[in-house]
């Protein structure tokens, strides 16, 4: 599986558990398989919810900062990577 780093975690927030990324490289559209990666945090998450300043986009891309929906914490400094086959 390839990968690719389009960013990294800026902000966390615990209610309704979203990862602010920072979009550096590439794009992230919602269907998207994303890996989070840091010091304690490693997990894939399918893009379900794609939002930017609390108004849903369909992608997002360099120099835009995206909330993602994730299922466990992320930390800010993590990385991002989009997965491909």
């Amino acid at each position: 599986m390839a990968e690719e780093k389009v960013g990294r975690v800026t902000h966390f927030y615990g209610r309704p558990m979203v990862a602010a990324v920072l979009i550096s490289a590439g794009s992230i559209k919602i269907g998207d398989r994303l890996a989070f990666r840091g010091y304690t945090t490693d997990f894939e998450s399918m893009v379900s919810s794609l939002q930017e300043e609390h108004q849903s986009i369909a992608e997002a891309g360099p120099g835009q900062h995206a909330g993602i929906q994730v299922p466990e914490k992320a930390r800010p400094g993590d990385w991002v990577y989009k997965l491909s086959d």
